[in-house]
């Protein structure tokens, strides 16, 4: 019996090619667009569980009530005493990543950055990080042991195989040598800590800017893995007792505020990394869980379509079947087993279009890891629960798509489809619900995607309160600072294309830190920006009270600060008041005095406020970014001249930079990247809901297909008969609009509420795709309508 249900429903998809083709094509598009962001789905929710033990590893961070967020940088000796005080720690790994690169080389090769890392020796008894070659017992062991990535083993060797070999990091002035003891399998996509270059932690505490943070519980930023003991735990009380013992003046220091301490420490599971964004570790962000389920609302509702599709064609393409029914029924045929052919033909057509989807998916994916910025692959091993999920799709999709039509294709009476008395009418409320929603869901994310892209684009353009265009920032980090600095200024100041030269200690808004200072008894908050004295100037920041640092007085490059507007308000004070203030505590080394208030600008991302900010001298061999201000108009003299200027200072090391304004672009970076898979999504929805429409409107003019001809020989136009059928349609299209009119305005008003500063949602928006809709379903139903018009009315009249 089943053999002979395939073999029908491959006769009857073979017979209808056209029709079949636009079903499968559709099905396979939004199986296709489905399986890319399940996918997607998928890997975010797998971070880290290819880690044999990653049901007992939890990070140990702080949670500060007070500011309703956890922070998972620690403090070095944190791992030791938890091990030493609770026999459930079986052990500890303390993991730490460097901000910047670092210039490494292999023997008598050209030095290249790459990111370093540290860590225990057992890292790798407790993490399921794979090693090609090498012991995970002796692949830290010793302070200049390192283990290599196999892609960085062969960049730095040109082969994998290099346990034993030397290589080199610059370390201030010098190279180091390090001995490689391992090499290990990249880091897969899916994990939360993330290496190339790993060192032994007793290197890094060795080390001279870290020695203070040994034993020291005031010194944080690294962060602390355990290994629980199956089955066991630590409670709130037990942590809590235990930190009051290590970090015991933090409760009187709490007093003398009047208030309790609000900080403890609890743990995360290991697997609740990536997509907990509560809890911070410096420059590590996981994943926020709405964008995946945005996606995947999306991926359902492309999904939904491809499955109304089919059934909208299905149904158009019924009365044509009606007498193979009759037929079926006058010679014994049950409703059962008519149900069962039609839902055969639908798992049939849904297995085909799933095979097509899955290869087009695969086709796709390198665009779409480009568009997402993952490395995404489909891996039955990475990602078992693909195979389960794959099947399940294509049951589904047949399952829903095919439902409808086997009901009603089963239901005819033979007598009255025998008798031509079956009508299946293309007007009834459910099609025309089914083709409303596809446009509904189509419309709404073309709103969205053209809202969200406006919104990147106004924060790409909107004036920051500086001047970012034509600044080049130099990455002079692993040089002589101090003696390389004033050679670099001195040389610059001789080309005409050369405005200006200033140094930071970090990239602009990166690595800026907040510290805090007391003023009349209050404890107020602001980041610091360590940079010279013509920080402000070359970056064309705006005075407004007071006077800019000058590189000729002598205090400007030891305590005069200056500030913007946003730390006057916090601090109560008026622009001119807040000159000659002290802010104490903000440094260890002298007592800062504000010099001069600059107008406020942003220096984070828009999604929030200005924040209130110092500027402050620091030490010259910390100001490692060179900030260049060139000439409109002359990059290329410029560049040139940067280039031979620095091989000339520094011929070691390569010439490396970026413009900020590029940099400050790429913070919207995400943001960009989801209104275009929206946009794409969007997209395809309307060429989905097209074809929808394409089917809709085939079942009208079949089922109207006498009336034509009489109106043809009647005397009516093409013209005449392309409204009469595309009346109707088109009234679809504007209730769909204005269904999704609110649902869209709505959601994009919730998502813009994240941003600081952003655009009004403008009603144009919601015009112009409205129109873009309609123009859509115009032709596409125009084009159907036109080929019944042409039709011959001799035909039309002869046909029942």
């Amino acid at each position: 019996m089943l053999k002979n249900y395939l073999v029908t429903a491959w006769r009857s998809l073979a017979k209808q090619k056209v029709l079949s083709f636009i079903n499968i094509s559709g099905l396979s598009v939004g199986i296709a667009c489905f399986s890319l962001f399940v996918l997607y789905a998928v890997n975010e929710y797998s971070f880290d569980s290819f880690h044999a033990q990653k049901n007992n590893i939890y990070r140990v961070y702080e949670w500060d009530a007070a500011a309703g967020q956890g922070d998972a940088g620690m403090y070095m000796p944190l791992g030791p005493a938890l091990k030493q005080d609770f026999a459930e720690v079986e052990q500890y790994v303390r993991f730490y990543k460097e901000w910047s690169t670092r210039f490494t080389r292999a023997a008598g090769s050209m030095p290249v950055r790459m990111p370093i890392a540290y860590a225990d020796a057992n890292m790798f008894s407790i993490f399921s990080f794979r090693l090609l070659y090498g012991s995970p017992a002796t692949a830290l062991t010793g302070p200049k042991k390192a283990v290599l990535t196999k892609s960085r083993a062969l960049q730095l060797f040109g082969e994998a195989n290099v346990v034993g070999k030397t290589f080199e990091i610059k370390t201030g002035d010098n190279f180091e040598p390090f001995t490689v003891g391992a090499v290990a399998e990249d880091v897969p996509a899916n994990s939360s800590l993330k290496f190339d270059v790993l060192l032994n932690w007793n290197y890094l505490q060795a080390a001279p800017g870290t020695k203070e943070a040994v034993n020291n519980w005031r010194y944080s930023g690294f962060q602390t893995f355990v290994l629980l003991r199956p089955g066991s735990s630590l409670n709130a009380a037990e942590l809590a007792t235990f930190r009051h013992k290590y970090i015991p003046w933090e409760a009187a220091e709490a007093a003398q505020r009047g208030s309790k301490p609000t900080t403890s420490f609890r743990l995360q599971p290991l697997q609740d990394i990536h997509t907990n964004l509560t809890i911070s570790a410096g420059s590590d962000h996981g994943t926020d869980p709405k964008t995946t389920w945005i996606l995947l609302a999306i991926a359902t509702g492309i999904l939904l379509i491809a499955c109304i599709n089919f059934t909208t064609l299905a149904i158009g393409r019924s009365s044509k079947r009606a007498k193979e029914v009759g037929v079926r029924k006058a010679i014994g045929g049950g409703k059962a087993q008519l149900m069962w052919q039609f839902f055969t033909e639908s798992m049939l057509l849904s297995f085909i279009a799933a095979l097509v989807g899955l290869l087009l998916a695969q086709l796709l994916l390198p665009w779409f890891n480009t568009l997402a910025q993952r490395q995404l692959q489909f891996s039955f091993t990475q990602y078992p629960v693909l195979v389960w999920l794959f099947i399940g799709l294509a049951l589904l999709t047949g399952l829903l798509a095919g439902i409808y039509p086997a009901l009603v294709l089963s239901s005819f009476r033979a007598v009255e489809v025998l008798k031509s008395k079956v009508k299946i009418g293309g007007a009834n409320f459910f099609t025309r619900s089914l083709v409303t929603l596809q446009f509904v869901l189509s419309l709404g994310l073309i709103v969205c995607t053209v809202t969200m892209l406006q919104q990147v684009k106004y924060m790409r353009t909107k004036d920051p309160g500086f001047n970012k265009a034509n600044v080049v920032v130099i990455d002079a980090s692993e040089t002589d600072v101090a003696a390389v600095l004033p050679l670099f200024k001195q040389a610059m100041a001789k080309y005409p294309q050369i405005e200006g030269v200033a140094a930071s200690a970090a990239d602009f808004g990166d690595g800026y830190n907040s510290a805090g200072f007391e003023y009349n008894g209050r404890h107020q908050q602001a980041y610091r920006c360590i940079a010279d004295a013509n920080f402000a100037n070359v970056l064309g920041m705006h005075l407004v009270a007071g006077r800019m640092l000058n590189n000729s007085i002598p205090e400007d490059s030891v305590s005069s600060v200056l500030v913007n507007e946003s730390l006057v308000k916090s601090m109560g004070l008026t622009n001119t008041k807040i000159i000659g203030v002290k802010l104490d505590g903000l440094s260890r080394d002298v007592t800062p005095v504000v010099t001069g208030v600059v107008k406020d600008f942003n220096f984070l991302p828009l999604n929030q406020p200005v924040q209130p900010i110092v500027f402050m001298a620091g030490k010259p061999q910390r100001l490692g970014k060179f900030f260049v201000r060139i000439k409109p108009g002359y990059p290329a003299k410029a560049m040139a001249a940067m280039g031979n200027t620095w091989n000339s200072i520094v011929p070691s090391l390569p010439f490396q930079y970026n413009f900020l304004n590029e940099k400050l672009n790429s913070l919207y970076a995400a943001d960009e990247r989801w209104g275009n898979i929206a946009g794409w999504a969007g997209g395809i929805c309307v060429i989905l809901a097209c074809l929808g429409l394409f089917g809709l409107a085939s079942l009208a003019a079949v089922n109207r297909t006498k009336e034509i001809g009489v109106r043809r020989v009647m005397g009516a136009s093409v013209t005449v008969i392309v409204k009469l059928l595309g009346r109707e349609f088109m009234q679809l299209v504007i209730i769909a609009l204005l269904i999704a009119t609110p649902i869209a305005w709505y959601c994009m008003h919730q998502w813009l509420q994240q941003y600081a500063f952003r655009i009004q949602i403008s009603v144009w928006v919601f015009a112009g795709t409205g129109l873009a809709g309609i123009c859509a379903a115009l032709f596409t139903v125009s084009a159907r309508a036109i080929k019944a018009a042409l039709a011959n009315p001799v035909k039309s009249l002869r046909a029942e």
